[in-house]
């Protein structure tokens, strides 16, 4: 007699798969064949300092050679341009390491979600196809020519050029009526350095993306969430955790948005509070793109709230009406005894069962996930403080702690 053959979804409960949101795609797969990735996504340091190196050192190179690299007829030299050397040395690392990051923490997703039982059997097929949905798009070689195409046709032409480049001489471009006139650096730095850079950050946005499409895929499902479990989101405790891999993607904002506020500082007379305004909503947007995703199970865990208070209700009330009858009216046995009766211990745990029901959150997202994330974002911003008080005036107090 033969064996039943298997079905995909029996497949999918033995042998889950790794969730990843890194692991794919046609520059995953140019890395691995350049020996600069594996499957494990190893050698994080390599990549970084390959293409940290390809976006800046040429950079250097070409501006030394023009004469613009500390000094020259430029307001801002090379050696003098905060935001590019932030751009490339700290931001690029910090994208690239982040995959590795988000990979490690996200790879037990898949296994979190079948070990607690969350997606009901008949749900598996369903289940399934949101995880080879999210990997066919994470692998599309079309979203990654569409991220090129929008780097040179919006990114480089248009945000650039008119948005966040320096109204100034730079050792990259010169103003003039006719437009700004880019050096031999600049070229580098505007068709090629500049583009790298913007394809590694839209690419992060296009994860997201697919990291919040699955989410809501998933949350369409009739999970089995249990409202007394405790960690007050039914059993999805374990997603907000998942967004502190983003940690070093918004340090990467938070780096970037200092070196362009510093550049301003320190050529155009800018002060920091200027900025106020461009600080919140930078972190409000950054909250948004990383916990926004885990609001698609807000009506799911506001619905499993709502009938465990209902069902922990209606039992709690049968339970303490046969307790009342027993023990304050009469009703219990004469040789039973109050003291070590298990009757109040029940009373207690259910009591402490409805509490967590009453206490239930609806949505996965925790204030510690808040105050962390909007960490992240302002750490890289923190030191432009010391822009608003004289160097000497910082010196004297310093001096006056240590001494």
């Amino acid at each position: 007699m033969n064996a039943p053959a298997s079905t995909p979804s029996d497949s999918l409960l033995r042998n889950p798969p790794d969730f990843s949101l890194v692991h794919g795609g046609p520059l995953f797969q140019l890395l691995l064949r350049a020996h600069l990735s594996d499957d494990a996504l190893e050698l994080a340091r390599q990549r970084i300092i390959f293409i940290a190196l390809l976006a800046w050192l040429p950079l250097l190179l070409l501006a030394a050679l023009e004469g613009q690299l500390i000094g020259g007829s430029v307001a801002v030299p090379f050696l003098m341009d905060v935001e590019v050397h932030i751009k490339f040395l700290v931001v690029i690392p910090l994208m690239v390491g982040a995959e590795l990051v988000v990979h490690r923490r996200m790879r037990l997703l898949v296994k979190q979600f079948l070990d607690r039982n969350l997606i009901p059997g008949d749900a598996m097929p369903r289940f399934e196809a949101a995880i080879q949905s999210a990997f066919r798009l994470r692998n599309s070689t079309l979203a990654e020519v569409l991220l090129i195409a929008l780097v040179y046709g919006l990114g480089v032409l248009v945000i650039w050029r008119h948005y966040t480049s320096l109204d100034a001489p730079t050792w990259f471009a010169t103003p003039s009526a006719e437009g700004s006139t880019l050096s031999f650096a600049g070229m580098w730095y505007a068709y090629l350095s500049l583009p790298i850079f913007q394809f590694l950050l839209l690419r992060w946005y296009f994860r997201l993306f697919v990291w919040a499409r699955f989410l809501w895929q998933v949350s369409r499902i009739e999970l089995n969430l249990v409202p007394t479990h405790p960690d007050h989101t039914g059993g999805l405790g374990f997603l907000p955790g998942t967004v502190f891999a983003f940690i070093p993607l918004l340090m990467a904002h938070g780096a970037l948005f200092a070196g362009n506020i510093a550049n301003r500082i320190f050529h155009l007379g800018a002060t920091l509070p200027e900025f106020k305004g461009e600080i919140i909503l930078l972190v409000v947007w950054l909250l948004f793109v990383t916990l926004g995703p885990l609001l698609v199970f807000a009506p799911k865990l506001t619905e499993a709230k709502r009938t465990g208070l209902r069902e922990y209700g209606t039992l709690a009330q049968r339970y303490v009406r046969e307790f009342d009858a027993k023990w304050l009216r009469g009703g219990a046995p004469a040789d039973e005894p109050f003291v070590g009766s298990g009757d109040i211990q029940s009373l207690a745990d259910l009591g402490n069962s409805y509490e967590v029901v009453r206490t239930m959150n609806m949505a996965p997202v925790s204030k510690d996930a808040i105050l962390r994330l909007a960490a992240a974002v302002l750490v890289p911003i923190v030191p432009l403080l010391l822009t608003m008080m004289p160097w000497d005036e910082l010196l004297k107090k310093l001096l006056g702690i240590l001494f």
